[in-house]
């Protein structure tokens, strides 16, 4: 853990805003991608849509009147 020790030699504050950097460097990735993940396709949306159209055509050939 050779890395550490130049880690150890920084003042009390420096140490924080590190640590404080890395959380919201790891924070906001997460973030980001969860919200991508989430967030890139919406399945739901696009089936509800298509059950909107289908029944907007039912309803539309069902107030035609029959051909006789």
């Amino acid at each position: 853990m050779d890395g550490l020790s130049g880690f150890r030699g920084l003042a009390p504050k420096t140490k924080n805003l590190v640590v404080a950097g890395g959380l919201t460097a790891f924070v906001l990735g997460v973030y980001f991608y969860t919200m991508k993940a989430v967030g890139g396709n919406d399945e739901l949306q696009v089936a509800i849509d298509k059950f909107e159209e289908q029944k907007s055509k039912k309803e539309a050939e069902a107030s035609m009147p029959p051909k006789v």
